[in-house]
């Protein structure tokens, strides 16, 4: 759902799932909450343009983010629309496929193993695991 409520348009979920950067964020969120640090770091780009599209996704209504003193943590939410959650759902799942997005996994799960091994700010929580309702 969009911030409004109202169900997610074909057309804007389709333009999120469009662009690499944004599958590969969607990609480390399944299945678990993660900070923005950690996106910066595995993906090695710069925070401005992770927030770019971390917002993109948010205003497709497909992923939600909280605060937690200075960070910021995001996960996926699924669409009301059950078309859009079939899509969203078949997209995370072909995703686990691609090797470049089972690498990027790979690396954020080291770091939330071993969080020294990567360039992260002091005190960065580590990805947590969501529990299914």
């Amino acid at each position: 759902m969009t911030q409004l409520g109202k169900p997610v348009p074909l057309d804007v979920l389709f333009a999120a799932l469009a662009d690499t950067t944004r599958l590969r964020l969607l990609n480390l969120m399944a299945g678990r909450e993660v900070c923005v640090c950690y996106f910066v770091e595995i993906l090695r780009q710069g925070q401005p343009k992770i927030s770019r599209h971390l917002a993109y996704l948010r205003r497709a209504g497909i992923v939600a983010a909280r605060r937690e003193g200075k960070w910021m943590h995001y996960r996926i939410v699924s669409p009301s629309d059950p078309a859009a959650a079939a899509i969203l759902e078949a997209t995370l799942i072909s995703l686990r496929s691609d090797k470049q997005m089972q690498f990027d996994v790979s690396r954020l799960d080291r770091a939330c193993c071993a969080p020294q091994k990567l360039v992260l700010p002091e005190g960065a929580p580590r990805p947590s695991v969501l529990v299914s309702n």
